[in-house]
């Protein structure tokens, strides 16, 4: 089967192409490579996979080249992981990340309705289209928040309330790919990702929490007198953690079962068994570094969430799908990752 990947040379990207390649499937990459790490990310594909992949070194706000690359692969699946994915830079520039998020995601949409109407299409979109969450009651404990009316973290059935420019592009975006199954007919699956973390992580400060908050434990093991990092707010807020691996083994699920998974909307992620504060986080880092983290709180962001964990269920019965790696697992890997990227960096 084909696949072709926007974003393909980002964080998710090149883990699900390098997955695909290695069972044997063809993908092509679509990336303009504007994100830190993507440029090296596709090196790392070609020197595991052959120079010859093929890759569009486009932007998905290009009309054309969105179209002309769908009519020329067909695919049989589009993974649209393309997208602007900070909040903080949609409050800095808005009208850049609706024209990135809902008419990339357009543009996407009309390519293969015209050239290639049997594809399917997933679509990463986001838990920030529930807002910020504020109407939950909160129980407020030493290390981290918990909703006191869901304990088993929070199903597709809460109300949408896209905010900060980025939630409502998101929300925009979502909304077109599943309305072009209801009224098109194409096979379109939304999948609502909370954390996500793993190698070929390029994290930054305001997008990859996990990882860069690895970064920031490595950095204080090497240099122990250096500044304290900084956190927004007091560190209880709540996210569930999900393995790359574990995530992509969803999206070919939802593949081999699209006759149910095609019109769906699916929360993913660690669930309540992978959840964890920043403090619960900054505690399991330090353990497994011999350290102390030491940061400096300054103030909440904007809309933030004080919790948000998923509940899996419907992607575990429909999907048949299920959470493999432990957040312990997974966060020695990340560290394992962050520490070889530090290294090749020096």
């Amino acid at each position: 089967m084909k696949w072709l990947i926007t974003g393909g040379c980002g964080f998710i990207g090149s883990n699900l192409a390098d997955q695909i390649l290695n069972s044997g499937g063809e993908v092509a990459l679509f990336d303009n490579l504007s994100r830190f790490g993507s440029a090296e990310n596709l090196a790392w594909l070609r020197s595991r996979h052959g120079d010859g992949l093929r890759h569009f070194q486009h932007d998905i706000r290009d009309t054309v080249a969105v179209s002309a690359a769908i009519a020329e692969i067909k695919p049989g699946v589009v993974a649209h992981l393309a997208g602007q994915v900070a909040a903080t830079t949609s409050l800095e520039n808005p009208r850049m990340d609706f024209e990135i998020n809902a008419g990339g995601t357009l543009n996407l949409l009309e390519a293969v309705r015209a050239h290639s109407p049997s594809s399917i299409v997933l679509y990463s979109s986001t838990n920030k289209v529930y807002g910020s969450l504020e109407r939950l009651t909160y129980v407020e404990s030493e290390l981290r928040y918990d909703p006191r009316d869901y304990p088993n973290g929070l199903d597709e059935s809460i109300p949408l309330d896209g905010s900060t420019p980025y939630g409502c592009s998101k929300l925009s975006a979502e909304q077109y790919v599943r309305d072009y199954y209801r009224i098109y007919g194409i096979s379109t699956v939304v999948f609502r990702h909370s954390s996500m973390y793993g190698g070929r992580q390029f994290a930054t400060f305001d997008q990859g929490w996990v990882g860069w908050f690895c970064q920031q434990g490595l950095g204080q093991q090497h240099q122990p007198d250096r500044e304290p990092f900084t956190i927004a707010g007091n560190g209880k807020q709540v996210r569930d953690l999900l393995h790359a691996d574990d995530l992509i083994r969803c999206y070919t699920n939802a593949v081999d079962h699209i006759e149910t998974s095609k019109g769906q909307i699916y929360n993913i992620g660690g669930g309540v068994k992978n959840s964890m504060s920043l403090l619960e986080l900054f505690r399991l880092v330090g353990g497994q570094l011999g350290i102390t983290m030491r940061f400096r709180e300054t103030p909440v962001r904007i809309a933030d969430q004080k919790y948000y964990v998923a509940d899996t269920g419907k992607a575990s019965r429909e999907l048949d799908w299920q959470v493999r790696i432990s957040q312990e697992e997974g966060v020695d890997r990340m560290l394992q990752w962050c520490r070889q990227a530090m290294e090749r960096a020096r």
